[in-house]
């Protein structure tokens, strides 16, 4: 079985190409993600054939759980796909299928290598059952009251396809306690199918910084949809612009969202190494 080891800006992922249910993906995924006996990697990626766009996108975490959208991994997948010549562009463009919808790509680069990918994940979502969040009142859930072992958060809710609680951190970023403080948002009962939960800084209105405990996964280097929420919720609040570049730990996103429509996320995507899986 050939696979393709990607990352964008160090979220890492096992990419391949499928064409149904052939595999327990699940149980696949929980081997190959595994860093010590397997590949290592933030995440699954299928590429398969589909009927309304150049190509479909499946994700599953370390977990063997399947994810609704992974930001850097759509971005990857745009990627994998031109390279591999499964989508040539139109005008620079691809189109997705994922589990919320058919999302473009646009890709960047030169001689033909994709170097940049910006691609769109949609509409973000507010009201409280699309999150989902078990929170009363009108869109859109901020400041949401949260007592994690004696830590006071309050989280702002939004869903780019996926749930996502945002906390907004006075000292930088890397100072929170994400690795304790971050399993318990994700599994707490407030989060009926459990959220990503993002700790981020504002620094101007056109910069931010964020770290994601990722749903499913743990700390990763890079969240592109946590750093989509980040903006978005930084928005919310009045806080950004339109157009905001955020760094995490594994490197720098663009975010732009002009209140209203589309979320778009922008960055780097790379090839890391092709192999076999035999297991």
């Amino acid at each position: 079985m050939k696979f393709v080891k990607m990352h964008g800006t160090g979220n890492d992922f096992v990419l391949l190409r499928a064409r149904g249910d052939e595999q327990d993906w699940s149980r696949l995924a929980q081997a190959m993600c595994d860093r010590h006996y397997g590949i290592g990697a933030d995440g699954l990626l299928l590429v398969l054939p589909s009927s309304q766009a150049d190509v479909r996108m499946r994700m599953f975490n370390p977990d063997g759980s399947e994810a609704e959208m992974c930001g850097n991994g759509l971005r990857c997948v745009a990627k994998y796909a031109v390279d591999e010549g499964l989508a040539p562009p139109r005008g620079g463009r691809i189109s997705v299928e994922t589990a919320v919808g058919v999302l473009a790509a646009q890709v960047f680069g030169e001689k033909g290598a994709v170097e940049r990918v910006r691609v769109s994940l949609g509409v973000p979502r507010f009201a409280p059952q699309e999150i989902p969040v078990l929170a009363e009142g009108e869109p859109p859930v901020k400041d949401l009251p949260l007592d994690i072992e004696g830590e006071r958060l309050a989280v702002t809710c939004v869903s780019l396809g996926n749930p996502h609680a945002v906390h907004f951190a006075e000292r930088p970023v890397a100072e929170f306690p994400l690795e304790d403080i971050g399993p318990k948002v994700e599994h707490h009962p407030l989060f009926p199918q459990r959220t990503n939960f993002g700790v981020a800084r504002v620094l101007d209105r056109e910069r931010m910084e964020a770290r994601v405990w990722e749903r499913g996964t743990g700390i990763t280097l890079a969240c592109g949809s946590g750093a989509c929420a980040a903006v978005v919720a930084a928005q919310l609040h009045g806080l950004v612009g339109e157009r905001v570049d955020i760094t995490l730990p594994g490197g720098v996103l663009r975010v732009e969202w002009d209140g209203a429509g589309e979320c778009y996320l922008a960055g780097p995507a790379e090839t890391v190494f092709v192999g076999g899986w035999r297991k």
